[in-house]
């Protein structure tokens, strides 16, 4: 697991880290680049955030796309005069607790880097581990598969039985991890494909599977 966790003043992150630990879409981190909403990463090469970029994401999404351009305007000046406080005011009505904000941003970038330590890819000719897919350290189960599965509506006890070496803080972990990670115009490899048998042949049907057995009603 990881050794240490960022401090939010050093942070340097990706427009898909970003969306990860701020749980918002990649393409709406890249908008909010192009619209000068995060100022200080549009001068940046390549797309790098900071901690304060997050802290505005944050805002922008949960509670700026609702004020008025008047309000909104208002807010982040407060958030520019003011960038150490604890909270700030929209208007008379409306106060947004940063503290808080601040403290959930920390808490996604300590689950980023705990789960950037226990991922990794063994390529190589000879030592290559599931053909180079990122897979979860002393197993053989790659990351993207278990997040796909997670997001298609696969129960989360069911994979635990099927694969006994992940647990649950490890299946929350994939989710950031391939969040951060998005591929490229490929699906994941399945087990089978990979060359790897599970070890439970428990079947773990998937959201709208037509092929999902019905249950059988109790006799009568």
């Amino acid at each position: 697991m990881a050794e240490r966790s960022r401090s939010l003043s050093e942070l340097l992150l990706t427009p898909a880290e970003a969306a990860a630990i701020s749980d918002i879409g990649v393409k709406a981190v890249h908008n909010a680049i192009d619209k000068k909403i995060v100022e200080s990463a549009s001068d940046t090469k390549p797309r790098l955030l900071t901690a304060d970029d997050l802290l505005r994401l944050k805002l922008w999404y949960g509670v700026g796309s609702v004020l008025s351009a008047e309000r909104r305007t208002r807010l982040f000046d407060e958030l520019a005069e003011k960038p150490s406080a604890k909270t700030v005011r929209a208007d008379d009505l409306l106060i947004v607790d940063l503290a808080a904000a601040r403290r959930q941003i920390a808490a996604r970038v300590r689950d980023l880097d705990e789960a950037e330590a226990d991922v990794h890819s063994v390529k190589g000719k000879y030592t290559a581990i599931m053909g180079g897919e990122p897979v979860f350290k002393g197993t053989r189960i790659p990351v993207r598969l278990v997040a796909a599965m997670l997001d298609q509506g696969a129960d989360e006890g069911e994979i635990l039985e099927g694969y006994p070496s992940l647990t649950r803080r490890r299946l929350e972990l994939a989710k950031i991890w391939v969040a951060a990670h998005p591929s490229r115009g490929r699906r994941p490899k399945t087990l089978e494909e990979l060359g790897h048998k599970p070890i439970s042949k428990v079947v773990v049907p998937l959201a709208g599977d037509p092929l999902r057995p019905q249950k059988r009603r109790a006799a009568a």
